[in-house]
């Protein structure tokens, strides 16, 4: 294996790597990203101009332990799927340093609001034992950890409730993971009645509840428009809706600059996501994309951005509320146009997750 194969002495370990990672990548300082798998959003253009290492757990490890890196950003604790490779990596720099290399800062981004420990479906002995050795993996990466920026306060309640022991000197701050207005901002005017229906078409982003609760929609606001963007598995469930219905528009895995031109023309854009026994909405990266278009948002209380979004006028109903109630949160939402200046004057002026990043590695948040 050879030595310093990364670019940069700061590097970044991703579990899974999407577009919204490189998007990001782009604007925050230089660091050198290892990850194992790519996502379903992997846009390939992206990754050209980034050191960006696509490796296996051991691998990765190795490439981390004979660089010469001096920060590492790891996926979040909690997020148990990474710890595999995140402790890997954490024993190999712990030899390096053993062997007189340099000490790591060692930092971390959480989101996660539901723990991860309560989300096992069957209970037998190989979950049990799987439990056991997870929370002890949990525990070993938590204690490893120098700085951690929690992107909502629901997360920060779970970390306490979940991770009550805190490592010795650890910094900790809140950063809520609001975007800044998009710098796309053009003349292309909000429509009235026009929402949009953001990412992937499946059952957990609660798209078949979208689907029932439109008739309604348009039956109380009859100048209602819907746009779906996104891909999935329910994707001919979405086509065959714009079949059956002129007030439905259908884009499958548009460019990012068709999503950014959609997003500029509609008024409201609805997510409500459905908690699973495996999964949560952790914030919902189309709420965040929407509010940085100037879109009034209709979510779930599953995201961890529910509170801040209904006490700044947005509408959150329950998981399980009916089509009726959906839609009556979009109408409502529809009924007032939003006012660009207002949505975007209660935004950070510098993106929640740049500002973070500054004080994760340079201990002090980025315009704030």
């Amino acid at each position: 294996m050879p030595r310093n194969r990364l670019k940069f002495t700061r590097a970044r370990l991703y579990e899974s790597l999407r577009t919204a990672h490189l998007e990001r990548a782009h604007e925050l300082q230089p660091a050198s990203i290892l990850y194992r798998k790519r996502r379903y959003d992997f846009d390939t253009s992206l990754a050209a101009e980034l050191d960006v290492i696509q490796a296996g757990r051991l691998e990765a490890a190795l490439i981390l332990s004979t660089s010469a890196i001096r920060s590492l950003e790891i996926n979040e604790p909690l997020m148990l799927s990474s710890l595999p490779a995140t402790v890997l990596a954490l024993l190999g720099l712990r030899l390096r340093e053993l062997l007189g290399g340099p000490h790591v800062l060692v930092v971390t981004y959480a989101i996660g609001n539901a723990d991860p420990f309560t989300q096992i479906v069957r209970s037998t002995w190989k979950s049990q034992l799987r439990k056991r050795v997870e929370r002890a993996m949990a525990a070993m990466v938590w204690q490893r950890v120098d700085r951690i920026a929690y992107g909502t306060a629901a997360a920060m309640v779970m970390y306490d409730g979940v991770l009550p022991h805190r490592p010795p000197g650890l910094r900790e701050t809140l950063i809520p993971a609001l975007p800044s207005p998009c710098r796309c901002r053009s003349d292309i005017p909000k429509e009235q009645d026009r929402v949009i229906y953001l990412g992937d078409l499946s059952e957990r982003k609660g798209f078949p509840l979208v689907l029932r609760a439109w008739p309604e929609v348009v039956r109380q606001r009859p100048g209602a428009k819907l746009t779906i963007v996104g891909k999935g598995v329910m994707e001919s469930l979405a086509r065959a809706a714009a079949d059956k219905s002129a007030e439905i528009e259908v884009a499958i895995d548009p460019s990012r600059l068709e999503i950014h031109r959609q997003l500029q023309r509609s008024h409201v854009l609805v997510l409500p996501s459905q908690a699973t026994s495996a999964w949560r909405e952790q914030v919902g990266l189309p709420i965040v994309e929407g509010l940085a278009h100037g879109c009034s948002v209709v979510t779930s209380t599953e995201t961890g951005l529910a509170t801040w979004l209904h006490e700044n006028g947005h509408s959150t109903v329950s998981p399980e509320s009916s089509p009726i109630t959906l839609a009556a949160a979009i109408c409502q939402q529809l009924a007032g146009m939003p006012d660009l200046d207002e949505i975007y004057a209660v935004l950070p002026k510098v993106d929640g997750r740049q500002a973070a990043d500054a004080w994760l590695f340079d201990g002090s948040p980025l315009g704030m």
